[in-house]
């Protein structure tokens, strides 16, 4: 907030000394990207604590092995999990939402509506890519600290990935750039659908169920 009343004292200092007509500044949009920003930091330390019980509290009561020789697949199980947690995770935003929307229905100029819910819904992606790869993590251990470092470390290098290459050049740096959930994120937050970000987070959540069924399936030969 103190950045966007930095650039309206800004402008309005430019004006009063140059003259000439006012600079627009959208600053509801800002106003929205700098909590969407603060949301997303609080992402990497909240999903990782969120993800981190989703299998290790399993492994600790000794209930994993019945889990993995259910009826149920391993794919069905690991993705009731996820939904469980994204569906938790919805019932904390959801409420937000309402009040923003509140917000910046009076705003002037209007905030698009494309804008707002592709926003929120690339907040949601990031904490569905973040709980997935986290539950994988889970699979593996029967300590939930130990899950949930884990999965802020594997996190957090995701996420500043881009900063790491953005200095780099040649292919390796870009195919390395395009792993960052960052990019991704803040691609989605201007109101930009783009297919690839959404490919790319679809891709963190496949990669998460995939790899905890498969965690699990390896835990069931191992015990038989």
């Amino acid at each position: 907030m103190g950045s966007i009343l930095e650039q309206v004292a800004t402008l309005d200092f430019q004006q009063q000394q140059f003259g000439g007509p006012a600079q627009p500044l959208d600053v509801p949009y800002l106003l929205l990207q700098d909590f969407l920003g603060v949301m997303a930091s609080l992402l990497l330390v909240v999903m990782p604590m969120l993800s981190m019980g989703l299998y290790a509290e399993e492994r600790k009561r000794g209930t994993l092995e019945l889990l993995a020789t259910s009826p149920i697949t391993n794919w069905a199980v690991a993705l009731g999990k996820l939904l469980a947690a994204v569906t938790f995770f919805l019932g904390m935003l959801l409420p937000i939402m309402a009040y923003e929307a509140l917000i910046f229905a009076t705003a002037n100029p209007a905030m698009p509506v494309l804008v707002f819910l592709l926003s929120h819904l690339a907040l949601v992606l990031l904490a569905a890519a973040v709980l997935s790869l986290g539950m994988f993590i889970s699979s593996l251990t029967s300590s939930t600290i130990l899950a949930a470092i884990l999965t802020f470390g594997l996190a957090l290098l995701l996420w500043v990935i881009e900063a790491v290459t953005a200095n780099a050049s040649g292919p390796l740096a870009e195919v390395l750039g395009q792993l960052s959930l960052l990019r991704h994120f803040k691609t989605l937050t201007q109101g930009i659908v783009d297919s690839g970000s959404l490919a790319i987070f679809a891709t963190y959540i496949f990669l998460g169920i995939f790899l905890t069924a498969q965690s699990v399936e390896t835990f069931r030969f191992q015990r038989s």
